[in-house]
């Protein structure tokens, strides 16, 4: 067993970690990053399957993430607008495949009212919010003891509304079905990205991705610190008390005066802590849950659906791939689309063999595409619910009532244990930008608590 001691450990190397990392280095303090896996970068991960470059995990840059584009700047990475000239795809209650262009979905002039006020209502209702602490709005226990299935149909019988309306932070988000998680968890996610409209513009949260992959960001962060990031590393235990912390994986062991987990909440339980961590903390974990999303890869010889003046942009509500976006790389002369099937479809099609499931998967897509989508050249599934380490995606969030219940705790420190990750922010919840935020106010009361 080899022991080293530290300023600060430091477990999981994701962008949360390796910036905070990064930034108590800065400040002058010593390291030891532990990631559990054989990669730095969880929940961001670029590899190339079959030939192809793909974003297996997160990969967009949308204008209001600031921590990001700043991080990206600095790291000296270049970025690139995702494809997006031509008609969309909505295909409706009817099965059809709609084109349209602009931000409302070729419904009935009805249910276009119905959307646009509703989404006018929660706009204000989101520009109430403080997506820090959602749970001080006056309304919070009230709006975290309705589901956001039944808050919507509140407003309105129309249930093509209802869907459309739902679908941005439930199926495209939060990756749950809209009847477990409440309106107050649908309002954070709305207000983490600015208002309810700037979540649901695909061309405002979708809009450029980084030339070489997303990854390339935690990859790099990791490249400064050289040694002292350390994998294949899971932690065991951490001994904590007054006098600091001892962390403790199967061949290593760090002693140090400060701990930050960076890894998903969902994972605390991995580690045993002594003394036991307080039952705020442990009643608090249990009402955290990751969603689950299926992102497909779709790799063709060509973008052939820009032929057909297409942006590759699709949505649909009745879909099994509820939405799909054109995802071909910087300077590559094939095209990639990249579809999503998420909450209960997600567990549906992992019922069926894997070549029933690609053939459905496809199958949808060619709904938006037409025939040519159901053969690609190369065809991957990221499967995050799978992954040990993550266990499901994009992020965690609260159960009915847990928010407005347990929030104020998420982030407090227990003694010298910080914590720090995306499913915990404010602004950038569940984004790559949340997780920079994380890792740098996880840094900043460290070295804070260091020098008093």
């Amino acid at each position: 067993m080899v022991e080293i001691t530290r300023d600060v450990v430091i477990v999981g190397a994701g962008a949360a970690g390796l910036t905070a990392a990064n930034e108590l280095r800065k400040a002058g303090l010593s390291v030891a990053v532990l990631e559990a896996r054989d990669r730095v970068g969880g929940r961001l991960w670029t590899d190339v399957i079959d030939g192809a470059m793909l974003e297996i995990g997160g990969q967009w840059v949308s204008p209001d993430q600031d921590a990001l584009i700043d991080t990206v700047a600095e790291l000296g990475l270049e970025t690139f607008s995702r494809y997006r000239e031509g008609d969309n795809v909505y295909v409706g209650p009817d099965g059809v495949a709609h084109r349209f262009t602009g931000e409302m979905f070729p419904v009935s002039p009805e249910t276009e009212r119905v959307i646009a006020e509703v989404t006018e209502r929660l706009d204000r209702m989101v520009s109430e919010i403080d997506p820090d602490r959602p749970w001080e709005h006056p309304d919070a226990a009230e709006w975290d003891a309705i589901t956001w299935d039944a808050w919507l149909r509140e407003q309105t019988d129309d249930d093509e509304a209802v869907r459309n309306l739902a679908f941005a932070t439930g199926s495209a988000m939060l990756t749950k079905p809209t009847h477990t998680f409440s309106l107050l968890q649908s309002l954070l996610m709305a207000a983490s990205a600015g208002s309810y409209s700037n979540l649901v513009d695909a061309d405002f949260i979708l809009d450029k991705r980084v030339v070489g992959g997303l990854q390339q960001v935690p990859l790099l962060l990791a490249e400064r610190l050289g040694d002292d990031v350390h994998l294949n590393q899971p932690v065991r235990t951490i001994e904590w008390g007054d006098g600091g912390v001892t962390a403790t994986t199967d061949d290593l062991t760090v002693r140090a005066r400060f701990a930050i987990l960076a890894h998903a909440p969902v994972l605390y339980n991995r580690i045993s802590f002594v003394p036991a961590l307080p039952r705020r903390q442990h009643q608090l974990h249990q009402h955290l849950s990751m969603g689950f999303v299926i992102k497909v890869h779709a790799v063709y010889e060509t973008p052939f659906w820009r032929d057909k003046g297409l942006s590759g942009t699709a949505f649909s509500p009745y879909e099994l791939s509820h939405e799909a976006y054109d995802n071909s790389n910087h300077g590559d002369e094939r095209g990639t689309l990249v579809g999503f099937v998420s909450d209960a479809n997600a567990d549906g099609v992992f019922e069926l063999s894997a070549d029933e499931r690609k053939e459905r998967i496809l199958e949808s897509l060619s709904h938006y595409y037409g025939e040519e989508a159901k053969n690609p050249i190369v065809y991957y599934e990221s499967d995050w619910g799978s992954e040990e380490w993550t266990r499901g995606a994009y992020a965690a969030s609260f159960d009915m009532g847990g928010l407005h219940r347990y929030g104020p705790d998420l982030r407090a420190a227990v003694g010298p244990i910080h914590f720090a990750c995306s499913d915990m922010a404010g602004a950038g919840y569940q984004h790559v930008d949340g997780a920079i935020r994380m890792g740098r106010l996880a840094a900043a009361s460290i070295v804070e608590a260091s020098r008093s």
